[in-house]
């Protein structure tokens, strides 16, 4: 006859068990969070969010705040733009999605940066704070991506699409990686801001039964 353990190591066998499978989940959205953050900054930073074609009267790239077009006497590129020189973006709608990418890179940073205060601060609570501010990330990037191609209709963008370019139309370019990527960093954000909800809402369930029944006694 096989003999059961007694029910209290059982329970303190589980409770272990459970414990470091929280840990190893919670180091692993850490990880993946640094990730992202890298990612979300290369996004801000690259010009390749719409990008010529063969078929594009002129050669070039368009990012957030910069883009390269060709010039029509040489085939050398005309690089302008910087994070700070707003004048030179060529339209509101690529000022508007670099505000929010922007913002969605620096909640990100913060949630990394917010690691510190498990250290000082309740696991939970961190765990709650780092999912908010990854899903306000989540719709940074959402609002980015929706309003960057009201801005395709610019001058400069026409002037290497073609006049058929228009908001929401591309003309004869196409969508480079940075574009796509954003838009999948919109689900990758999510998950990983619903995989921190859970960590956070699951940390009462690491505390022993008995320890929780002594802490209440002693409220």
């Amino acid at each position: 006859m096989v003999k059961l353990l007694p029910a209290q190591e059982a329970a303190k066998i589980y409770h272990t068990n459970y414990v470091r499978n929280a840990r190893a989940v919670g180091v692993m959205w850490g990880t993946l969070t640094i990730c992202f953050s890298v990612l979300v900054m290369a996004l801000f930073i690259q010009p390749y969010w719409i990008g010529d074609s063969v078929n594009t009267p002129q050669a070039g790239y368009f990012g957030l705040f910069s883009y390269c077009v060709g010039n029509v006497l040489s085939s050398e590129l005309i690089c302008k733009g910087g994070p700070l020189d707003f004048s030179s973006i060529p339209s509101r709608a690529f000022k508007t999605a670099m505000f929010f990418v922007a913002l969605a890179m620096f909640l990100i940073i913060g949630s990394i940066i917010c690691f510190s205060l498990f250290f000082v601060c309740n696991t939970a609570t961190v765990y709650k704070i780092c999912a908010w501010m990854q899903l306000a990330a989540a719709t940074g990037l959402m609002i980015g991506c929706l309003v960057y191609p009201d801005g395709w209709d610019s001058s400069e963008v026409r002037r290497m699409c073609g006049e058929q370019t228009g908001k929401y139309t591309l003309g004869h370019c196409t969508i480079r990686w940075a574009f796509m990527l954003a838009i999948l960093s919109i689900g990758d954000a999510l998950i990983l801001s619903f995989l921190a909800f859970v960590l956070g809402y699951r940390q009462d369930k690491l505390l022993p039964d008995d320890y929780k029944a002594d802490g209440k006694e002693e409220v």
